[in-house]
Formats: C-alpha cells, sequence, structure tokens
C-alpha cells in the first residue's frame, strides 16, 4: 500500500513540497504520495482535527508551514530538542499511535550554507537578523558549526535577549538591537531571516555589517533580489544566496527521517533556483 505524506499550511497554493517530495520519492524509487492540504484556521482545535484525519486515513507524516508551526509543536506527544528550543514543528511523524515532531528548517539552512555553497562557520562572525521561529530553529545547528562569534539583531531588543538568556550555556552568542551594529564591525556571513523581505522592506542594518569576501544569504526565496541582498550588493558582496537551497534541504531532512532514506538535493535545488538579477 502507498505510503501517505502531506504539507499542511494555509494558504498552501505557493507550495513547492509536492513538487519536491515527488521528486525525491521518484529518485529513490520510494512507494509514497504527497499531497497539499489548506489546514482550516478556524475554530480553534480544527488544525488538530485536520491532522488526526489524515492520520486516521493512513497518513505516515507531515511537514508544516504557516500559520501552523506552533499548534503541530503543542499537539505532538514527543519533541526533538531543535523542536523545543524553535517552540515550533516544521515536520510530523505518526508512529505508534503517537505524534513526534521536529524542526529542520536550521539544520537545512546550515546544510545549504556548508555543503551547498561551501561557507563553513567555524572560526567565521556570523550575523542573523531577527529573532523569530526561523532563527530559533537554526540555533543548536549554528552553534554547533562552531563560529567565532554569532550574533543575533532584532528590533526589539527585549525579544533578542531573551532568547539569547534561553541558550546562555550555548556560546558563544550575543544578542542586540539593529541600532548596535553601526559599532560592531563587519561580518563573514549576514543571514536575513526577517519577513521583510516578503513585504519588499529592508531590515534596517548598516553596510558596514557587509565585507566584500564574505557572504549574505537571505531566507526568502523566488524573488530575485531582494531589498536585503541588494543592499549587500551594493556593498560589494559577491557571494550572494536566496533560501531555495534550505526548502530543498529541509525537505531532504525530513524525507531521510520518514523514509530512511536521504536523497540528492543538487538537481532538485537547480530546477527550482531563480537567478538573483
Amino acid at each position: 500500500m502507498t505510503d501517505q505524506y502531506a504539507v499542511i499550511g494555509n494558504p498552501i497554493g505557493h507550495t513547492k513540497s509536492p513538487l519536491i517530495h515527488g521528486l525525491f520519492a521518484e529518485a529513490t524509487q520510494q512507494d509514497m504520495s504527497y499531497m497539499a492540504i489548506e489546514g482550516p484556521l478556524e475554530p480553534q482545535d480544527a488544525f488538530a482535527a485536520t491532522v488526526r484525519a489524515f492520520i486516521a486515513a493512513g497518513g505516515k507524516g507531515m511537514n508544516v508551514t504557516a500559520p501552523f508551526k506552533l499548534k503541530a509543536f503543542a499537539m505532538a506527544d514527543e519533541r526533538s530538542e531543535r523542536a523545543e528550543l524553535a517552540g515550533a514543528a516544521n515536520a510530523l511523524s505518526f508512529r505508534d499511535g503517537r505524534i513526534i515532531a521536529e524542526n529542520f528548517d536550521g539544520v537545512g539552512l546550515l546544510r545549504d550554507i556548508e555543503v551547498n555553497l561551501n561557507l563553513p562557520m567555524a572560526g567565521k562572525r556570523v550575523l542573523v537578523l531577527g529573532a523569530g521561529g526561523a532563527v530559533r530553529g537554526a540555533l543548536l545547528p549554528f552553534i554547533a558549526a562552531q563560529p567565532a562569534e554569532l550574533v543575533i539583531a532584532n528590533r526589539d531588543v527585549r525579544k533578542v535577549k531573551a532568547l539569547v538568556a534561553e541558550v546562555a550555556a550555548q556560546r558563544p552568542l550575543i544578542g542586540c538591537s539593529y541600532g548596535d551594529l553601526d559599532a560592531m564591525g563587519s561580518f563573514d556571513l549576514v543571514i536575513n531571516a526577517t519577513s521583510a523581505s516578503l513585504t519588499g522592506e529592508l531590515p534596517p542594518v548598516p553596510p558596514s555589517v557587509f565585507v566584500p569576501t564574505g557572504a549574505a544569504y537571505e531566507l526568502a526565496y523566488g524573488k530575485r533580489l531582494t531589498p536585503f541582498l541588494r543592499l549587500a550588493r551594493n556593498a560589494g558582496v559577491q557571494g550572494i544566496a536566496d533560501g531555495v537551497g534550505m526548502l530543498v534541504e529541509q525537505a531532504a531532512e525530513a524525507f531521510a527521517w520518514w523514509r530512511g532514506v536521504r536523497p540528492q538535493t543538487r538537481a532538485v535545488i537547480d530546477r527550482l533556483t531563480v537567478p538573483l538579477d
């Protein structure tokens, strides 16, 4: 019997997940189907009811996207350390009557940066813009990569300070406001994890954070040169990238978690890449 998987979100029409997992299944010869589900926003318990209906119909696992990552985390019986720190889940597995939550956003991002883009973080100064769920999910993988310094900047300094305090035992980690960045010099890698690019806005960061020999990474994808990447390019940065590789790599992590085999990702990333011009 064909195993069933899905991605759930709202809206969901833009999702690339069925295409990605379909290509993975074909390449690894897995007998599985993968569909997109537009989850209900109301009433409050409608999301959980939709997930449980999918399980009852034979579902084996789900990817979870906005705005349901917190609800997916809350309804899980078991959660990984990455999911616990993020307080959110982007993947669920249904095993022996239990719902298991994972968060592959951070590990997918790190793999894209270090493996696909050949930008190891070890010993480097790394700046991350934003302190939302994407950043929380990335912290443990980033810390494990052993940067010389990991700085998290956010408009709301209280939010970023609370996040740093939550993982105070995990060093090196510094939280600051955007206004502090003028005095902090340049960084080998600057990652925009804010939602600004989704609305065509620019995070309030000075050009001085960039170094021409460094790199700039935008979590948003498929939008060509975002204001953030344009700022980096104008500052002379040659190494710029968007988040399409992260999208595919986190999908590959979930696929491997579910199926026990990790698919190759290069051809899928190339297929989905939009030129940054």
